[in-house]
């Protein structure tokens, strides 16, 4: 294991004091974390979707962690470890939820009456079982979660490598005839060799002459526009950005008409979005430059946040009222789609908020 990613310690407790700082405002004296990337980006602990976990923190901001037996000694930033049986002889054990529940209530020895967790995840043992008035903390740990510090985005860039690295295989190697599963299979084959170790995630679309959707039993053919929308994992963080190709090589003057007008998109972002700038009038201002292009259409987000989770705030969507924050990690993805561009286009671009705009983190080739 790459010793450059191990877990930053004190990062992760400058965020416990972060969150210990939302205690007087939140009403209560305990948190519990049972949000698995809520856990890890508290305390750095990555136990994989196949276990249960959950994190605690008292008034004096000491930090338990509750996991399976077989890591407990992962390097983590916590002061005191709970482990649970999660296998026994190899054997996955029922209800793991239940299980870390009841390992650390065992070694709780007085129960705070005022308590946050996360509703969204909390299984009802614990309300149950812990009988408290219980606050939902979930908004606040999104909320906190949304500014990037330097560890979390530099695991997110290394994410990011794999991207570049499936894109310039595409960019050779789409061609009229390829097979989407042919293809979905290589580039999670590239992806794997670009980090060097397994994928936590690995998605989101692959197919030809498509809007979008994993791969199909079917080739491509000549003309068309093939929309890759790439994500992987590395160590539970995301990546997400996309590329549009031309399986001939050899776009149509309307596909290279439609091209032109999403890259225009680019070029307000990073001239416009700043901390503060509402996201939901810059989806509008998108919406009125790529309507006179009907009709070919656009008809979905203009971007989202990543991060632990892969849509996180900001929402470049006009259902919420968000606006830009410094560290946002954030996509902007304009489409076009219609039958005349077999099937449509979408190119996605991953940006930094900074004090005074933002920062390109995927300066790659866009060309069909």
């Amino acid at each position: 294991m790459t010793t450059t990613f191990a877990v930053d310690i004190e990062a992760c407790r400058s965020r416990q004091q972060r969150l210990l700082a939302e205690f007087s405002h939140l009403d209560i004296e305990y948190a519990l974390l049972t949000n698995a990337e809520s856990v890890q980006w508290l305390t750095g602990a990555y136990y994989g979707p196949a276990y249960a976990c959950a994190a605690a923190m008292d008034q004096q901001g000491s930090v338990t962690v509750i996991c399976p037996d077989h890591a407990q000694d992962q390097s983590i930033a916590a002061d005191d470890i709970v482990s649970f049986n999660a296998q026994i002889l190899a054997t996955f054990t029922e209800n793991q939820p239940l299980r870390c529940m009841e390992a650390f209530l065992a070694t709780l020895r007085n129960r705070p009456q005022h308590v946050g967790g996360e509703f969204s995840s909390l299984n009802r043992h614990w309300t149950e079982t812990w009988q408290a008035h219980w606050v939902d903390i979930g908004p606040t740990l999104l909320r906190l979660r949304r500014r990037k510090d330097p560890d979390e985005l530099q695991r997110m860039a290394y994410a990011n490598e794999a991207n570049r690295a499936m894109f310039e295989y595409a960019r050779e190697n789409i061609h009229p005839g390829i097979h989407e599963l042919d293809l979905y299979n290589s580039l999670h084959a590239v992806a794997v060799k670009q980090l060097g170790e397994p994928l936590t995630y690995f998605g989101h679309d692959f197919q030809c002459a498509s809007p979008g959707g994993p791969p199909r039993d079917r080739s491509a053919a000549a003309g068309e526009l093939y929309i890759l929308d790439l994500g992987v994992g590395f160590r539970g963080y995301r990546s997400d950005n996309s590329r549009t190709f031309s399986v001939d090589k050899n776009p149509t003057e309307a596909q290279q008409k439609a091209w032109s007008a999403l890259n225009e998109i680019f070029a307000l972002v990073e001239s416009t979005v700043k901390p503060g700038v509402s996201c939901s009038q810059l989806y509008h201002q998108v919406q009125e430059l790529l309507s006179p292009q009907q009709p070919w259409k656009f008809e979905h987000h203009l971007g989202h946040g990543v991060g632990l989770s892969p849509h996180e705030t900001p929402r470049l969507n006009p259902q919420w009222d968000d606006s830009f924050e410094k560290g946002d990690f954030f996509t902007i993805e304009p489409g076009l789609y219609h039958a005349d561009l077999a099937f449509g286009l979408r190119q996605e671009q991953n940006y930094l908020v900074t004090e005074k705009g933002v920062q390109l983190l995927t300066d790659w080739s866009l060309e069909l």
